[in-house]
Order: structure tokens, then C-alpha cells, then sequence
């Protein structure tokens, strides 16, 4: 009798350790903060040697993934828009700000076997980056700025990350992105007008939970 139990316990062990696998078919949500992080640097402005700067920001991020084999997954990152206030040393104070959303799709390989607990991952893909509501703040306009406008962005993007199941449905995430993030920056400088490329290439970090169905 000890025995069949002891058998039916190592057979339930191995029965749950398969179902916490992310594996084909599966679809796979993920929601938590996400911060975007700048490397941010830009042409000089202003016949000057001062660049454009943007700041961090953090979001609600979202990610919905699909797993084309047991290994391999397509994901798609989205987010709540994102807002940047634009500075430079020119200027004593923030001359400007931004919204953006960085819908970003990739293909992504999961290490490990399907029936494996933990299931860490790198990923490949396109990142597209669209920019709205810029303006001049006050600092700005009282420095003669006028009239931004910034253009979106392709460009491609890498992430790696680790998922931990907790039990058949529900996991844990921490992830990291980069994504090369290009745009042109056009505005008036007492009526003039100017353009600066800007290069924002951030590093976005995610902490989030998980659901599969």
C-alpha cells in the first residue's frame, strides 16, 4: 500500500511539473510596471555644444505572446502611453515634453524544457515608436522655442527574460528590453525653424505577473 501511494505521488509530482510548462499553443499574458530608461544623446542645438535630453518614465506594460512550438513564441509589447520631459543645459528647466507608445514585436526562445518551472528567454524584433502631444513647456517658450514636433521611429529591438511559475496558470516575470529608438526633432527658435536628430535608444525593465491560457 505504501508503495502505490509513494508511486502515486511521484506520478502526480511529474504530472503538475508538465502542466506548469509554457508549451505550444499556449497563449501567454503578462501586466506590470514598466520603466523606460534613456540613453538618450542628440546633434548639438543651437549653433551650441549642448544636446537634448529626456528623462525616465514609468507605466502599466502589457505583453501578449502566442507559442508557436515549445520553444519558441511570438510576443507583443504595448503599454500605457509613456511621457518624457526634454531638456538641455541651455535652458534652466524642462523646454519641452512628449508622449509615445513603443508597440514592439518579437520572436522569442524559451531555454529549458517544456516541463520546466522556470523558463528564461531572449528575444529579437521590431520596434515602432510613435510620438504625440509634444509641446513646449514654459522654460521653452520663454527661451524662444516653439512648435516641436518629433518624428516616429522603426528600428529593431532585443529583450531577454525569466518566467516563474507559481502554479498551472499563474506566473511571476522580470524582463529586459533595448530598442533603438531614432527620431527628428522639428521646432521654431524665434520663428526660425530647426531640426535635431535625436537618438533615445532606451532600456525598458518589466516586473509583471503572468497568466497562460
Amino acid at each position: 500500500m505504501k508503495k502505490t501511494l509513494c508511486g502515486l505521488a511521484i506520478m502526480t509530482a511529474f504530472v503538475s511539473a508538465g502542466a506548469f510548462a509554457h508549451q505550444e499553443g499556449d497563449f501567454i499574458v503578462r501586466a506590470g510596471i514598466a520603466s523606460v530608461i534613456p540613453n538618450d544623446s542628440s546633434d548639438k542645438i543651437l549653433d551650441s555644444q549642448a544636446e537634448l535630453e529626456v528623462n525616465s518614465n514609468t507605466q502599466l506594460g502589457l505583453t501578449l505572446g502566442y507559442m508557436i512550438t515549445d520553444n519558441i513564441s511570438f510576443e507583443v509589447l504595448a503599454a500605457t502611453p509613456f511621457s518624457h520631459d526634454i531638456s538641455t543645459p541651455l535652458v534652466n528647466g524642462d523646454i519641452g515634453e512628449t508622449k509615445h507608445l513603443p508597440p514592439t514585436f518579437m520572436l522569442e526562445y524559451y531555454f529549458g524544457q517544456s516541463d520546466s518551472k522556470i523558463r528564461p528567454y531572449v528575444g529579437a524584433g521590431i520596434n515602432y515608436t510613435t510620438f504625440f502631444d509634444e509641446k513646449i513647456s514654459g522654460a521653452g517658450a520663454a527661451a524662444g522655442l516653439s512648435d516641436l514636433s518629433l518624428d516616429d521611429s522603426w528600428g529593431l529591438a532585443v529583450n531577454a527574460g525569466v518566467d516563474y511559475m507559481i502554479n498551472d496558470d499563474w506566473f511571476v516575470n522580470a524582463s529586459v528590453w533595448y530598442a533603438d529608438i531614432d527620431s527628428t526633432a522639428t521646432y521654431k527658435f524665434k520663428g526660425a525653424e530647426k531640426s535635431t536628430e535625436v537618438h533615445i535608444d532606451p532600456v525598458i525593465v518589466m516586473i509583471s505577473g503572468g497568466y497562460k491560457f
